[in-house]
């Protein structure tokens, strides 16, 4: 495939600083909707694990169809959909917004049986969730303990297991795209197509169509803080959808209102720079680098994953690397990750000149 004049100075400057930070990237960014970027660089793969993304692409997408019919409102708390739980006055918005007070993380997947089926280890899950710390706070403290929690919520919406709700979803949001959950750790390709991503000492092997993440491991595979997998196509149909619902065009499940409602900052200034379950650009510091607007809205995933959006400039941008496979206490792509947001918004007013 020939490459732009803008992607090829992108990939070169990219290629310039990838060493040491992870084994590759690619790149797919949209501007009005229509595809500006497609850049590969290092080593890349067809699947790549999601790890967070999945909040975005699941967890938040299926809460924003259940708050479109009415499931569930701005008001609604924890004790009308999951009564086990002792602190029932925890509204839904507050986890979406990680200012109800949970733990950040918690490791569960110590603890958990994994010798008993999914659904017993979901009913472990339960109860060190009931047990784990609850300390609100002003600030906002970005938790996966609480997004665990939402999938109880949906499950009980919805009275149907997580896949099921998922495959629900995915049939009516993501239909013909190869974003999919690995119950039980069997990928449907082959486990070569998947990137790599670390020689994990519990697991004892390296990682390759697992999930990353333990506790979502632990669970099956399947969770609501994260499991997906999939493709930069599968990342970039998932930034134009939530652009779509946005912009109140095309035919998602999910109207405008509601789309505004999600993506607008749900926290005073200070307090954390949320929408609900979208992150918002932290002045100074936000991964989507310097010149996204305050408006903007994405999310991050540990394996180096991202999706941002600003509707200001119409720029969607999507991400996928394997920068754990360099180790997970590597810190350097978050360096790198803001400065090709920044390269692109760059290349993209140069070749408007």
């Amino acid at each position: 495939m020939k490459l732009t004049v803008l992607e090829k100075n992108l990939e070169e400057q990219i290629r310039a600083r990838i060493q040491d930070v992870t084994p590759g990237v690619m790149v797919r960014a949209y501007q009005g909707g229509k595809q500006v970027i497609d850049v590969g660089v290092g080593d890349t793969w067809a699947y790549y694990d999601l790890a967070s993304l999945t909040k975005v692409i699941f967890t938040v997408e299926a809460l924003m169809v259940a708050f479109e019919n009415r499931l569930w409102d701005e008001d609604s708390t924890l004790g009308q959909f999951v009564p086990w739980y002792p602190h029932p006055q925890l509204r839904i918005v507050d986890i979406l917004s990680h200012s109800a007070g949970f733990t950040w993380w918690m490791p569960f997947y110590k603890d958990i049986d994994l010798n008993l089926s999914v659904e017993a280890r979901r009913e472990q899950l339960k109860k060190m969730l009931r047990d784990a710390p609850l300390e609100p706070q002003e600030q906002s403290v970005y938790s996966d303990l609480g997004f665990m929690m939402l999938g109880f919520v949906l499950e009980a919406i919805h009275e149907k297991p997580l896949l099921e709700i998922w495959n629900d979803l995915k049939s009516s949001m993501y239909d013909g795209t190869t974003l999919e959950f690995h119950p039980n750790h069997q990928p449907t390709q082959r486990v070569s197509l998947y990137a790599p991503t670390e020689e994990c000492p519990w697991r004892g092997r390296l990682l390759q169509g697992e999930v990353h993440d333990e506790n979502a491991w632990a669970l099956g595979g399947v969770s609501t803080h994260a499991g997906l997998f999939g493709s930069i196509d599968d990342a970039g149909w998932a930034l134009l959808n939530l652009r779509s619902q946005l912009l109140g065009i095309g035919r998602s499940p999910v109207k405008m209102k509601t789309a505004r409602f999600f993506t607008r900052r749900a926290r005073p200034e200070g307090q954390g720079d949320w929408g609900l379950g979208l992150m918002m650009p932290t002045p100074g510091a936000a991964s989507c680098g310097m010149y996204f607007s305050l408006t903007a809205f994405g999310h991050t995933g540990f394996t180096g994953t991202s999706l941002w959006y600003d509707p200001k400039a119409d720029l969607a941008v999507a991400i996928l690397s394997n920068r754990v496979l360099y180790g997970r206490h590597n810190d350097a792509f978050k360096k790198l990750r803001p400065e090709i947001h920044n390269w692109i918004v760059e290349g993209l007013r140069k070749a408007s000149y």
